[in-house]
């Protein structure tokens, strides 16, 4: 699947300060007194696990401008996800440190409070959702899990959550600030399965054409069924096609950098086979409705009028293809497009004709085929390559190996854009 994920130099603070913020208000306020040592950890770390799972439920509301509030959307998840483990480990703290403080009591009474058997079912209500936070954590750092089967465990995740908030309010009784507790976690799950999954705010398209740009790779022409969204180049949308005639759709959102604004509100977005959906996208074809959510993202927002240097690798192209048809560059560029074989290229022949019609528009194609790409030489080739802003779009291998090149020749952190190809 061909999502972005744009990882900025610097991220800017708001999603930090809402999970550093978060759980340091809950434990400020449920700080106990008077408490054993070991008793008192064990409420400060329920309590700051609990702010920390809230913070990963607010980041994870996939609505554009809750998103643009936090810094982004790719700034969000990396927040949501830092956030999701150490919750996790902070309330795992939680029954140990219970332990330890009745081990001082006898072990017999430390070995009763971690046996899930010898309590309440309120405590079950703890342990069960310690176990499903574990496995769909777990489900995170499983790089080669397949798409659905990661969406799959991380609503197991989800539901640890509730389940965990219950346990919260039994012990505690219904007191108003654990209602309160609950009713955010509740409206943070619930915006985001109603507004994200289900996609009720999403813009209504029809595909109007299909073409095919390399071999498993396809752009798609989207035009606006009602209001159009407001999408600039090197901004992503996510994209759940329906069925048509002879197509059978996901029915799942992906998230597609645009490969083209139109004047008439149309969009493109290109397509390479790299997942069951995006292999099954590859028959799509005219008259299909796409429901989209909308715009993310800020690659290239950060573009001014100085010499730029666009690094892209294989479907990352896309990006850089919607700036050069938005119409005629205002600076010097030089665009380095990496791919395996010259011949399977997408859009070389268009690129080819941009370069040739725009004096300022240098292109720089190179077919690596099986071998890893000579990034010092390529380099060499764009002079000022420290005056320039530098936007790079690709796989992670590529960009982690560009980013120590660039810093070694000069170029400033803040002058340098990443966009990686991820999916979670």
């Amino acid at each position: 699947m061909s999502g972005p994920y744009v990882t900025p130099w610097r991220d800017p603070p708001v999603a930090a300060a809402l999970v550093v913020g978060l759980p340091l208000a809950l434990v400020w306020w449920a700080v106990p007194e008077g408490l054993p040592w070991w008793r008192s950890i064990a409420i400060v770390s329920a309590w700051g696990g609990m702010g920390l799972l809230l913070a990963s439920l607010v980041l994870m509301v996939r609505e554009p401008r809750v998103a643009r509030f936090l810094g982004g959307l790719e700034t969000a998840y990396r927040w949501h996800h830092r956030s999701g483990v150490a919750a996790y480990l902070l309330l795992l703290v939680h029954p140990l440190a219970l332990a330890a403080d009745a081990w001082a009591e006898s072990p017999a009474r430390a070995w009763q409070a971690l046996a899930p058997w010898a309590q309440s079912w309120p405590v079950w209500l703890g342990w069960a959702a310690l176990v499903l936070l574990m496995i769909g954590l777990a489900a995170t750092f499983a790089l080669n899990l397949s798409y659905r089967r990661w969406r799959g465990l991380h609503l197991v995740l989800a539901a640890g959550v509730p389940i965990g908030l219950a346990h919260v309010v039994v012990l505690l009784g219904s007191t108003g600030s654990g209602l309160a507790l609950v009713a955010l976690a509740l409206l943070a799950l619930g915006a985001r399965f109603v507004v994200s999954d289900l996609g009720v705010a999403a813009r209504p398209y029809r595909v109007t054409a299909v073409a095919r740009r390399a071999a498993g790779v396809i752009e798609a022409s989207l035009a606006p069924c009602a209001a159009a969204l407001a999408v600039a180049p090197g901004q992503f949308v996510l994209a759940a096609f329906g069925e048509g005639p002879h197509y059978r759709g996901c029915g799942e959102y992906h998230p597609f950098t645009v490969s083209g604004v139109d004047r008439d509100a149309q969009l493109r977005v290109a397509v390479k086979a790299l997942g069951p959906c995006s292999q099954r996208l590859q028959d799509l074809e005219s008259g299909v409705l796409v429901r989209l959510q909308g715009p993310f993202g800020r690659f290239l927002g950060a573009r001014r009028a100085e010499p730029a240097l666009w690094i892209a690798g294989g479907i990352g192209i896309t990006p850089f293809m919607a700036a050069l048809r938005a119409g005629p560059l205002d600076a010097d560029t030089t665009l380095i497009y990496l791919h395996r074989e010259a011949a399977g290229a997408p859009f070389a022949d268009e690129l080819a004709a941009l370069a040739a019609g725009d004096p300022r528009f240098e292109l720089i194609s190179c077919a690596t085929g099986d071998r890893a790409p000579d990034f010092d030489a390529l380099l060499a080739q764009a002079d000022r390559l420290a005056e320039r802003m530098i936007h790079v779009c690709g796989p992670p291998a590529m960009v982690d190996a560009l980013a120590p090149r660039l810093r070694a020749r000069g170029v400033a952190p803040g002058a340098v854009h990443f966009e990686r190809f991820d999916f979670r």
